[in-house]
């Protein structure tokens, strides 16, 4: 849920994206063009798409590292299954990759749930095993350009009133998210497990079942961004989108999403992919090296945990929220 001092860092945020765009556009012109706005709202469709899986997985104190090999195992599965059967409609693909992405996050809830196990510890151990599960679903090899359904590689090329697929994909997810986190109950209930677990669960929230559906919506939102990237890249191999969880995480808290939990805005969330995707747009531009981009996402990340730290320590936390106003207790 969003309060005055997320306002203030998002407004914040959007005038750093703002004059970062207009500083970069003074230089070399072509970056405030309109194919240049398509290209990095394309490029960072995907990136809005994981992140607001890991958005939900964040708001309940945990986090998703297997969110990468998620997309990677995902995108391998469908890739290889276009091959093998040419005739497959792109609906049962979308549904096969949603599916399959649902099932392996699922398997990361119900571990943490069933086991009481750290999050961070599950996901870095499922996050090899997918991995793993690529190498021995291609037996290693690669399913190139030639070999991908032209479906799965025609889907992200569409366009649809101007826009590319791939940004409408992304707008839908990121209104999906609105609607459950602001006007459904069991995103109310996401907030209020992430604010304060033990008092979430006086007030007769289900928090086991809010969890294993937080990592579920996370892992289903990874399969369909995996058939999106195959697409777009027409490829699949063992380190598809190898460390692709660190920007989807640094998104995540660059936008306000506390990694403490029970914080964090839809709104702030998509303005974090922006920042990324401008900054991954302006770099080339300008002609620095793309190395700057890690430092550059570090030194945010590491600002933005800090502001979220002190806003935790200076207002505390609200338990269950709703648009226009909030419950002042939990019941017993």
């Amino acid at each position: 849920m969003k309060n005055a001092f997320a306002a203030r860092r998002e407004w914040l945020l959007l005038a750093i994206i703002v004059a970062i765009v207009l500083a970069v556009g003074a230089r070399a012109p072509v970056f405030l063009s309109w194919r240049n706005v398509l290209d990095i709202g394309n490029d960072s469709a995907i990136l809005a798409i994981l992140v607001m899986g890991q958005m939900l997985v964040l708001l309940t104190r945990g986090v998703d590292l297997s969110v990468a090999s998620n997309l990677a195992l995902t995108g391998m599965l469908c890739a290889l299954a276009g091959r093998a059967w040419p005739g497959v409609p792109l609906p049962l693909l979308i549904v096969m990759a949603c599916g399959i992405g649902a099932l392996l996050g699922f398997v990361n809830g119900w571990l943490i749930m069933r086991f009481d196990l750290p999050a961070i510890v599950v996901t870095l151990g499922t996050m090899s095993a997918y991995r793993g599960a690529i190498f021995v679903a291609s037996g290693g090899a690669w399913v190139n350009d030639h070999q991908i359904h032209p479906a799965i590689k025609g889907l992200p090329r569409e366009t649809l009133l101007g826009l590319p697929v791939l940004i409408w994909f992304a707008a839908a997810v990121v209104l999906l998210a609105t609607v459950l986190l602001r006007w459904r109950r069991e995103g109310r209930e996401l907030y209020a497990f992430g604010g304060n677990p033990s008092a979430a669960r006086y007030a007769g929230i289900p928090v086991q079942r809010r969890l294993v559906m937080a990592y579920t919506l996370c892992g289903a939102l990874a399969g369909l961004a995996g058939l999106l990237w195959v697409g777009r890249y027409s490829i699949a191999f063992t380190e598809l989108a190898s460390g692709y969880e660190l920007t989807v995480i640094a998104a995540c808290v660059i936008g306000g999403v506390s990694i403490g939990g029970g914080v964090g805005s839809v709104s702030g969330a998509v303005l974090g992919v922006l920042f990324i995707g401008v900054i991954n747009g302006a770099l080339p531009v300008i002609q620095v090296s793309p190395f700057w981009q890690q430092a550059i996402a570090g030194a945010v990340i590491l600002v933005s945990v800090v502001l979220n730290a002190r806003a935790d320590r200076s207002r505390g936390r609200q338990i269950l929220e709703r648009p226009g106003t909030a419950l002042k207790g939990a019941a017993a």
